[in-house]
């Protein structure tokens, strides 16, 4: 048994460093999935029913990000989703699981345009993850392969030997996921990205942080422990282009649903059963366009950049230094004047 200290994103800060960047527009935070799929915004949205479906992925698009469309759906279904991606000029990207049809759903969603398959599966080191990626590109050579979620460097490794072009690295972080409740099991998501950032493998394998980050902030950090993209889910739930239609609470607030695809309720609708519950379904704050949330994101990524002297991603990675913060020091990092009573 070993015993190891791990952190997670509030556990620690950037220190700024020396920087001659006059204006924030010199920074570029452009990243690439491969030569040929380039990202002017390193955020790709997470492919859960609540967040990405065409309009999202639109909005991606328009941002300079990329939208992945959920898998909980029929093929005709998702494959009328990603022809409307493409005929809008977004990159299409289709998420597929790794059992039953999914052969066949990759086979119909390449034939509509699709650039990206997401092989979706909450522990991705697992040998039926191996058969599926080289299943996939045996079948599609071509095809950009991003595969996940893991949480160790190992697995990380396993996943690119196996062929994975891209991987998503994070198990049980995100906001609406209760993994490490249910099984306790997990890795804190800054510590899986220092982690994997270090894996050894031949190829350029991209590294995506999915899991646990609510603030552009977190976002940077992220980026500077070597992730090449980072994916959301919550920061983009509630908005205009998610899935699903506002409505008033009991309180006269408008909402809408935001659920994890582990929760009960999405297991139901979309197999009619449940196997595990590793999720919650909740409704949170209507939060209107999405379009001005990604420009906030930008702004912030491209602001932190600057407070590390750091002209682009790759700048960042090799000047960035963490510290470590203590309780007070996390309570001092968010905004608390509001914490002090008047005089």
């Amino acid at each position: 048994m070993r015993i190891g200290k791990a952190f997670s994103y509030d556990d620690v800060l950037l220190v700024p460093q020396y920087s001659d960047i006059v204006s924030r527009s010199e920074v570029d935070i452009a990243t690439s999935l491969s030569p040929d799929l380039i990202f002017e915004l390193p955020v790709i949205s997470a492919p859960m029913d609540t967040v990405t479906e065409f309009e999202m992925c639109k909005a991606m698009t328009q941002a300079g990000g990329l939208g992945i469309i959920h898998r909980y759906n029929s093929i005709l279904n998702q494959v009328k989703e990603v022809a409307n991606v493409v005929g809008c000029g977004g990159i299409a990207a289709a998420a597929i699981g790794i059992t039953g049809d999914y052969v066949d759903r990759a086979s119909a969603l390449i034939e509509h345009g699709a650039s990206v398959l997401c092989l979706d599966v909450a522990h991705g080191h697992h040998s039926l993850m191996r058969r599926a990626i080289e299943n996939i590109k045996t079948v599609f050579p071509d095809i950009h392969v991003m595969a996940g979620n893991v949480a160790t460097k190992q697995a990380f490794e396993d996943l690119a030997n196996w062929g994975a072009n891209s991987i998503r690295v994070g198990i049980g972080g995100g906001s609406i996921c209760s993994t490490r409740i249910q099984t306790g099991h997990g890795v804190p998501g800054l510590q899986s990205i220092l982690n994997c950032s270090r894996a050894e493998v031949s190829l350029d394998v991209k590294l995506v942080a999915d899991g646990g980050i609510k603030t552009s902030g977190d976002m940077v950090k992220a980026l500077a422990a070597g992730a090449d993209f980072v994916m959301v889910g919550s920061m983009l739930a509630g908005t205009e282009q998610s899935p699903g239609r506002a409505h008033m609470n009991i309180n006269g607030d408008r909402v809408k649903n935001y659920r994890g695809m582990a929760s009960k309720e999405a297991q139901i609708d979309w197999r009619g059963s449940v196997s595990s519950d590793e999720g919650v379904s909740t409704f949170i704050p209507y939060k209107g366009d999405a379009l001005p949330i990604l420009e906030e994101m930008k702004k912030g990524i491209r602001s932190g950049l600057s407070y590390s002297g750091a002209r682009n991603i790759l700048e960042l990675q090799s000047r960035a230094e963490f510290i470590t913060q203590t309780t007070s020091g996390l309570v001092e990092s968010h905004t608390h004047i509001m914490d002090r009573s008047l005089d």
